[in-house]
Formats: C-alpha cells, structure tokens, sequence
C-alpha cells in the first residue's frame, strides 16, 4: 500500500507541474504546443537519470523510484497530449506542423534519456 501512496503522490505532483507549465506554453499563439513538448523532453531526461542512478551503483531506493520514476515522471509526462495534438495536425491537414512535433519529440526525448543516463557517469 506504501507503494501504491508513494506512485499517487508523486504522479499527482507531476501532473499538477503538467497542468501548470501546459496552462503558459501551450497556447494558439504558438504554433507547436510547447508546453506538451516541454514536459515530455524533460521528463525523458529525468527518468534517463533516475534510471541511469539506478543502474549505476543501486544508490536510490525502490521508494524513491516508484515516487519519481513511475509516479512523478508518469504525471509529468504525457502521450496523450501529444497524441491529441498529433490528431489534431492531422485533421487540419498540417503536415508540415505534424511532422516536426513527431520528429522532434521522438527524437530529442530518447535522446533526452541517453543524455540523463550518461549524465549519471559524472556523479
């Protein structure tokens, strides 16, 4: 059940920094959201260096991991959105806009988690 309570907080607190950060960034005044585009970059980079952590030397607890890792980073990010925003290229027939947001969030997030797990080597 400690388990359980830890993913919920943590998932709660990334969701609410989701929310606020989507509230700035994403707006019809750009025309990529932004906001989703944050979020899933960053939260890529911070699971790359929980994970990174972990794998290194088991240094973090199991507590800890489930809270930041499958809880935090779990509401933080979000595939959701970007799937939505995907569609919504798509209906609007903006190809262009669709494929740079793809490209850019596929590649830079898993980028994102090499660079936090080879970010670990200097700790």
């Amino acid at each position: 059940m400690k388990q359980l309570i830890l993913v919920f907080i943590g998932g709660g607190i990334g969701s609410a920094l989701r929310f606020w950060i989507g509230q700035y960034l994403n707006s019809p005044k750009y025309e990529l959201p932004y906001g989703t585009f944050l979020v899933n970059i960053v939260g890529s980079l911070l699971i790359g260096l929980i994970l990174g952590f972990t794998f290194k030397t088991q240094p973090l607890s199991n507590n800890f991991i489930l809270f930041a890792a499958a809880g935090f980073c779990g509401g933080f990010t979000t595939f959701s959105a970007f799937a939505f925003d995907n569609l919504a290229y798509l209906k609007a027939g903006d190809l262009t806009s669709f494929a740079i947001y793809t490209t850019a969030t596929l590649l830079i997030g898993l980028g994102a988690v090499f660079v936090g797990m080879w970010l670990v080597r200097f700790f």
